[in-house]
């Protein structure tokens, strides 16, 4: 405290808080809570609805029961930090304030104030009610020499007796740490202590604490064998980026291994209902716990529905005439928030999915070789294909575990496709290239294929004249029958369009989309974008103050990941999961995620080195980017390019208004430990790799950051909001295989010959896992009503520094721009791959959407 204040002098404040009984995201439960589930369906629909009882919210905050004091950004007391001020309690409840969002309660508050006490740079708040708060927003007004000053806060705020110091917020003033105001530095550091914790215990729901871990949650050891999963992190057999540490109890039979339980999400990442993705993110956990084992019970009662389908027709029914369900089945999935929406019933007693994308122009188009090979380069995967820069293709295989795995395709297979161009001139011409699954897949087939009958695939493709690629031949491979050190057993399919032999060529083609389908899943998805983010996101809590420059670029990127990572832990890559469940690997899912992350490099992840590695593109300064693409016409390549290179202008002009030198990067301590331990400690498997950047120079920091701000939105985006829109339509990315291709002479041949359709739905994902698929991919590929998309950003006063303003204005102006060339490049005829035969255009990366299913929007954060 310090010394008598002029009564008359004050300074006064504007507090937006939103109370928990609107914010409850624990009000909704389970099934049976009709009128709140209803209410809260409604949200999904954009419908800002109450939930929960109001209570009348500003007798509950007036009184004593909620406090602040301020503290000096330029005054300090005998210790040297900042003074702090008397207590002061919220005065008035302003129920009319023109600028409250939805749900958001104001209040003012009157602080006095002496001119010793300098200007405001911080303040602590205490709750003294029994119940937790959202804090969103203070404004100071009137302060001597400055005016008003902002503080964006965010936070959750729990009774004071929770925290061991008291909860601080800082202006939205950004300084480096050795240009901090000397009275702020004590708190600064102070904030950055409470976010680490000293790393024991169990954490508490109300914990705001970011630390380390291993992924040893996936299992259950205690619930039988059949649940037992290798812990993923700390070890070189089983590498992996880590999580945030939650200190459960160890399992019972395996003390490596942490007890399943409620998973620990530091709190504000947990926003609860404030964001309508919330209520998406709910709906898989909904799905998980309470809609699958109803679907299983309709399915598996065969006098109601078989669990095949037994016609193209009949999966098109799914959104064309919908499933008949029991009544007790619909009325117990109907009240369910979130999947009131997506499981849309229409009144009557009917499962309707909406139509994918895929099929809205054309039900045939998807099984032509075009096709096939264009959503390679603009479909939900195109950061695969690579150049075919070796023939025969070889295996990167250990020879002396794994025996010859070397391709079996010859010159012979490939030239009857290649029309007068012999194997070495498409070689020479960069006009061969090769989607590889075979060296991901065979080390694990002969478990996978103990509950499947799969393959690992090469696809060879020749880029024709029109500039598609229309693949030429596809290579099937089993381990040796002897055993896989004897190496692998292959047999190589060429395309066909008539008779039986292109039943086996579309088969073929299938079995690869398996393979596809469960990479993108496992590793172009979850591990290169949600798992490696996370650590990031540790290490910037940990050691970035809201201060830091860094800090504030990065914040926007991270929002909701660790929530939804939390979530997938719990219902969709844990054992006995979703994903186990609907994807081919089963209970070896993530294990390959491991074994691919044992090659991951950070620095690759930047777009342009990605395409360089996978032989797709070229330093050309006469190009567009500074690249010449093999494939000129490659929708995601072409629309990233742009997307990469705004972005990474934009943290340039950013940077450099704090960064001017070399030098300043490397004395700037909360960046090197940052670094340090997000890439020691974040990725510690593979810290000693060579290729981390040395964050000794600005261009280190610009190239790393850009590479995160990437990896968050763009790459996240393109990988993800197709799923529903591709792979809603079961027959186009199937995601299981069943049969091998038939042998002539077999039943299974002439019943293929007989009736193909239903020779290709017994092969590929039967329809409870459609159903199951479908449901989860379609919450998946939404954009929630709410949702912050790159070049926006949640608050107009994230920061002070209208020089920061002006460069992100920049940013957001260009992106607009990138919107309008990509969509006049999906009107140019001659670019056929931006269309394909299915007539959808290539929109993954226009960077606006509406909410829902869009086919279209770069949210800023990996937020689903």
């Amino acid at each position: 405290m310090f010394g008598i204040f002029d009564k008359g002098q004050k300074i006064k404040g504007t507090v937006v808080l939103m109370p928990k009984n609107v914010l409850d995201f624990n009000a909704i439960t389970s099934i049976g809570k009709g009128g709140v589930l209803d209410a809260a369906g409604s949200l999904i629909g954009g419908v800002t609805s109450v939930v929960g009882q109001v209570v009348d919210t500003a007798t509950a905050f007036l009184g004593r029961n909620v406090s602040m004091q301020l503290i000096s950004a330029t005054k300090t007391d005998v210790s040297g930090k900042g003074l702090v001020g008397k207590e002061t309690f919220l005065s008035k409840h302003l129920p009319q304030l023109p600028t409250l969002g939805a749900r958001q309660d104001a209040f003012s508050i009157f602080f006095e104030y002496d001119a010793n006490f300098g200007i405001p740079g911080a303040f602590y708040i205490r709750n003294y009610t029994q119940a937790e708060f959202f804090l969103v927003s203070v404004t100071l007004d009137d302060i001597p020499n400055r005016g008003s000053v902002q503080f964006v806060c965010n936070s959750w705020i729990y009774n004071f007796k929770s925290y061991k110091n008291d909860r601080i917020f800082f202006t939205n003033d950004t300084y480096l740490p050795n240009q901090t105001p000397a009275p702020l530095n004590h708190y600064r550091e102070e904030e950055l202590q409470n976010l680490r914790g000293d790393g024991t215990g169990e954490r508490k729901e109300w914990d705001r604490i970011y630390d380390y871990d291993i992924y040893n949650d996936l299992g259950n050891p205690d619930g039988g064998d059949n649940l037992v999963r290798p812990v993923l992190g700390g070890s070189s057999d089983y590498p992996y980026p880590r999580r945030v540490r939650s200190g459960r109890k160890p399992t019972r039979k395996d003390p490596k291994s942490e007890k399943p339980g409620v998973i620990y999400v530091p709190r504000d990442e947990n926003f609860g209902h404030l964001k309508s993705s919330d209520f998406l993110m709910y709906g898989i956990k909904s799905l998980s716990q309470d809609v699958l084992p109803l679907f299983q019970a309709v399915i598996f009662d065969l006098n109601f529905t078989p669990n095949e389908f037994d016609s193209f027709d009949e999966v098109r029914g799914l959104f064309e005439g919908g499933i008949k369900l029991p009544t007790d089945i619909l009325s117990k999935i109907s009240p369910l928030p979130a999947l009131k929406e997506i499981l849309r019933t229409d009144g009557e007693q009917v499962l309707k999915f909406p139509p994918p994308q895929v099929i809205r122009v054309s039900k045939s188009a998807w099984m032509t070789d075009e096709e096939f090979g264009r959503e390679m380069v603009a479909g939900v995967n195109p950061c695969v294909i690579q150049l075919l820069q070796e023939f025969p293709p070889k295996s990167t295989l250990n020879a002396t575990v794994y025996g010859d795995q070397t391709s079996t395709i010859t010159k012979e297979h490939l030239e009857s496709n290649l029309g007068e161009l012999t194997v070495e001139a498409a070689l020479d011409g960069k006009r061969l290239f090769i989607l590889n699954y075979h060296d991901a897949f065979m080390p694990y087939l002969e478990r996978i294929n103990l509950n499947a009958k799969a393959y690992a695939t090469r696809t060879i493709l020749f880029l024709k004249d029109d500039g598609t690629l229309k693949p030429i031949a596809i290579e099937l491979s089993l381990p040796h029958p002897n055993g896989v050190q004897y190496g692998s057993e292959s047999k190589v399919f060429l395309p066909a369009d008539e008779g039986a032999e292109s039943i086996i060529w579309l088969l073929a083609k299938a079995h690869v989309i398996v393979n596809d389908s469960c990479y993108h899943q496992l590793m172009s998805h979850w591990l290169n974008t949600h798992a490696v983010v996370e650590p990031f996101i540790i290490a910037t809590n940990r050691h970035l103050s809201v201060l830091h420059p860094i800090n504030k670029l990065l914040y926007p990127h991270f929002r909701d990941t660790i929530n939804i990572n939390g979530l997938a832990r719990q219902a969709l890559i844990n054992a006995g999961g979703i994903i186990e469940q609907t994807f081919l690997p089963g209970p070896n899912s993530i294990e390959i995620s491991s074994a691919v992350y044992k090659n991951w490099v950070f620095t690759d992840q930047a777009l342009p080195a990605d395409l360089i590695k996978r032989g797709l593109a070229v330093e050309d300064p006469s190009s567009p980017h500074g690249l010449r693409l093999a494939i000129e016409d490659y929708p995601y390549a072409v629309d990233g390019l742009e997307i990469w290179d705004a972005i990474k202008a934009w943290v340039e002009d950013y940077v450099s208004l704090y960064y001017t030198t070399d030098d300043a990067v490397q004395k700037d301590t909360e960046i090197q430990t940052w670094w340090k331990e997000a890439v020691e400690k974040g990725h510690g498997d593979l810290k000693d790799k060579p290729w981390w950047p040395k964050m000794q120079s600005v261009q280190d920091l610009v190239q790393s950051c850009s590479i995160i701000i990437w990896t968050a939105s763009a790459l996240h985006a393109a990988v993800n909001f197709g799923q529903y829109p591709y792979g809603g339509y079961i027959l186009n990315r199937p995601t299981i295989s069943r049969r091998f291709i038939p042998e002539k002479g077999t039943p299974e041949y002439d019943e293929m010959v007989k009736s193909p359709e239903k020779a290709y739905l017994r092969t590929i994902t039967p329809k409870y896992q459609t159903l199951v698929d479908l449901s989860v991919i379609e919450i998946l590929s939404r954009h929630a009503s709410d949702e912050v998309y790159l070049g926006e950003r949640d608050s107009k006063f994230w920061t002070s520094d209208s020089r920061a303003i002006q460069a992100f204005q920049k940013f957001g102006s260009k992106l607009t721009e990138i919107e309008g060339k990509i969509t006049k490049r999906n009107n140019e005829p001659s670019l056929r791959n931006r269309t394909g035969p299915v007539q959808l255009p290539y929109t993954l990366l226009l960077r606006s959407s509406e909410e829902g299913l869009t086919f279209r929007g770069i949210p800023n954060s990996i937020s689903i």
